[in-house]
């Protein structure tokens, strides 16, 4: 039982096991009782035991589980000890204990995964063992794009409890996009009751002439927020909310016409975009658009608190993907140029951003955005989630800015997993396991104080083409486990990883993810349900440029 995923910087295996029994108590020490509180739950639901509290124990009860903040730890790291005394986690904080006691539930067999009991007579054992870990990156994200296809309030903290499990610690929640408005925003009402529904949906691939005439969408209530927020804080998760500027804004602008550049284009016949690619309505950039959004990000600040977690400061504001053609033809925003005294639309770009960079700053929070806003210059706070390759990080981590690595050519997950014909709705390069696997987050040119900039990395999630949870789940898994390992152990150069070794502790993995009802792709390759004959993707051939 100790096909550990991800890997552990140290494993010592003993002779014996822990007997876990309706005698056995589970105590958790003064700053882990919100840890003893979801372990003592899920294990009660997989095991039927009881696990009641516990006395305070030098160690834990005989045949018990004991929790407590270990002096000399860091932040994240743990030390899980399962001896003749019981078991122990300890870790530097909360996090930590949590992190261990996940260690733990992997510990004690894909069953404990279930929220039921499947065997009454089962034996419940835990291995001797000494285990100290602790994660390489601060950073393990996963970037979850509800816009393009909305996904309920359950399907989200699903997501978390699946980041939870693989150690990840980052929700980059994606909410808004030319295909929808996914958040309340109380001030502006039509955010959602017009910008959250679309008439139908492009099937496949933008090229593909086939549609789904049904309408899709749905919004979270400012509710539904709150709890997303602090059921990802109980599982040590920061969520960094991300409301797009000015590109991919035709949501918002159906809703409200005056957002865009109605000097150029009738915005007020605008509906919200049915189709994918890049969008060529963009914000106006002007001071009703300014005041409009600051209203709408004081709204997002009160519902996601930069006390939630060590990364909830980070605003995500997008900034990728806007092109310039509307400014270029606008009069006012020709005018708002020449009143600035910028060079041209590029620099308007800049401006835009810097904008809001500087009014988060003076909130107490802290700007992120797509590598495009490096554009012109960022303020020093302001930190870069690199997509287009790693050039983008580079360039910030030189420039004295937070990186967040996440290069399309490796982490994006909507990208095929194989060549063969039934991959459904192949997109992109082939980006196996294997090549998860042997992703390098940290650029070799780097020098080490650049590359302390490299906060970490996370998988990419769009889903123009996953249009349910299923699909969802096909392109995550199993490639998301190799992303969490490479995020969290401290592993070799990618030329000298066991990904042998990975695929003999994956096989133990499949069965964890059966018992949480993931629908990952096999690695023999699609079921027959999984594939999606006659609707388009867009390939592409030959290994993706380095970037």
């Amino acid at each position: 039982m100790t096909e550990l995923i991800p890997a552990p910087r140290s494993v010592v295996a003993g002779s014996g096991e822990v007997r876990l029994t309706a005698r056995s108590r589970l105590f958790a020490d003064d700053g882990t009782e919100g840890v003893g509180h979801w372990l003592r739950a899920v294990l009660r639901q997989a095991t039927g035991l009881p696990l009641r509290e516990g006395r305070e124990p030098d160690g834990a009860d005989e045949d018990g589980i004991g929790l407590r903040l270990g002096p000399g730890l860091g932040p994240e790291e743990y030390r899980l000890v399962s001896d003749r005394n019981g078991v122990l986690v300890e870790g530097g904080t909360a996090a930590g204990v949590f992190r261990g006691a996940q260690t733990l539930r992997q510990l004690l067999g894909p069953e404990a995964f279930r929220r039921a009991p499947v065997r009454r007579d089962r034996v419940w054992a835990v291995p001797h063992v000494t285990i100290e870990d602790s994660p390489r990156f601060r950073w393990r994200g996963l970037m979850l794009d509800v816009a393009r296809h909305f996904m309920p309030k359950e399907g989200v903290l699903r997501q978390l409890d699946l980041m939870a499990a693989h150690k990840l610690n980052v929700l980059h929640f994606h909410l808004t996009d030319d295909q929808g408005w996914r958040i309340e925003i109380q001030r502006y009402p039509k955010l959602t009751g017009t910008g959250s529904w679309r008439a139908r949906t492009k099937l496949g691939h933008r090229a593909s002439p086939l549609w789904d005439d049904r309408p899709h969408g749905g919004h979270y209530t400012q509710d539904d927020i709150r709890e997303i927020v602090a059921y990802a804080a109980e599982r040590h998760i920061s969520v960094v909310p991300e409301i797009d500027v000015p590109g991919h804004s035709q949501a918002a602008i159906a809703a409200y016409p005056e957002l865009g550049n109605s000097d150029v284009v009738d915005t007020a016949s605008l509906t919200v975009w049915d189709t994918w690619g890049i969008n060529p309505n963009v914000l106006a950039p002007t001071d009703h658009t300014l005041r409009f959004y600051e209203g709408v990000l004081e709204e997002v600040l009160e519902l996601f608190p930069a006390d939630a977690g060590p990364f909830s400061p980070f605003v995500h504001i997008g900034g990728d993907e806007c092109p310039k053609d509307q400014w270029r033809e606008s009069d006012a925003a020709r005018k708002r140029i020449g009143d600035l005294g910028l060079a041209d639309e590029d620099a308007l770009q800049s401006w835009f951003i810097g904008h809001f960079d500087t009014w988060l700053a003076a909130r107490g929070r802290r700007l992120i955005g797509w590598d495009e806003i490096l554009e012109g210059g960022l303020a020093p706070g302001a930190a870069v989630s690199s997509w287009r390759g790693y050039c983008g990080g580079v360039a910030a981590a030189r420039a004295g800015h937070d990186v967040v690595m996440c290069p399309q050519q490796y982490v994006y997950l909507d990208y095929r997993q194989d060549a063969g014909p039934d991959e459904p709705v192949p997109i992109g390069y082939v980006r196996t396991l294997e090549d998860v696997y042997r992703f390098e987050p940290v650029p070799s040119e780097l020098t080490g104080e650049e590359a302390a900039r490299v906060l970490g990395t996370q998988a990419n999630v769009w889903t123009e083409v996953m249009e349910d949870q299923g699909r969802v789940d096909y392109q995550m898994f199993p490639r998301l486990a190799a992303l969490a390992e490479v995020a969290w152990s401290d592993l070799p150069a990618p030329a000298d990883r066991d990904f042998a070794g990975f695929e003999r502790r994956m096989a133990a993995h499949y069965r964890r993810l059966d018992a949480l009802g993931v629908a990952y792709r096999p690695p023999a390759g699609p079921l027959p349900w999984q594939r999606r004959p006659g609707v388009l993707g867009r390939p592409l051939d030959g290994p993706p440029p380095h970037g």
